[in-house]
């Protein structure tokens, strides 16, 4: 039956879908799609609609009017939010520079520096408590110890990058 009820509804609505596509900004396809995904959940629940060419007939306008509320909300980036040249080698192996240059650097911190800061850095995001647990010290300490350790990795770092830039 429901491949019966496909076959006969298939050219209605590649149809319908291409006459309510431009109107919309909706590719006709998109378009057939939902209402195929709509008929199997019908199907799924009701059964089998009482008027296949009307309901079919409703469903696309319907899902026409559904394409148009989203793209009347949908907005342009102002610029492109991928950062295309983020891939190319030259920027990954300057990205892996500067983690090995942040990683020596926190290797040469003072006292428990080195493992505050690799804490900090973790990929898994580990919560104060976790930080403070893992360096015994209390959670009210962490805070200063942490700006009191950037401090320090800043100054390392700032000969660095100065240097780097002049070079540039």
């Amino acid at each position: 039956m429901t491949d019966d009820l496909v076959a006969a509804l298939r050219p209605l609505l590649t149809a319908e879908a291409s006459a309510e596509a431009h109107a919309c900004g909706a590719e006709a396809g998109d378009l057939e799609q939902a209402v195929w995904l709509r008929l199997l959940e019908r199907l799924d629940s009701d059964g089998p609609p009482v008027d296949p060419p009307g309901w079919l007939r409703r469903a696309v306008r319907s899902e026409a009017r559904r394409s148009r509320r989203t793209t009347r909300r949908e907005r342009p980036y102002e610029s492109e939010p991928a950062d295309e040249s983020a891939g190319d080698p030259e920027h990954l192996a300057l990205a892996a520079a500067r983690r090995r240059a942040l990683r020596e650097a926190v290797r040469r911190l003072p006292g428990r520096c080195p493992r505050l800061v690799e804490a900090l850095l973790s990929p898994e995001d580990l919560t104060y408590r976790e930080i403070a647990g893992e360096l015994g010290i209390s959670q009210g300490s962490l805070g200063p110890e942490r700006s009191r350790c950037l401090g320090c990795l800043r100054r390392l770092l700032t000969p660095e990058v100065a240097a780097r830039s002049a070079r540039g």
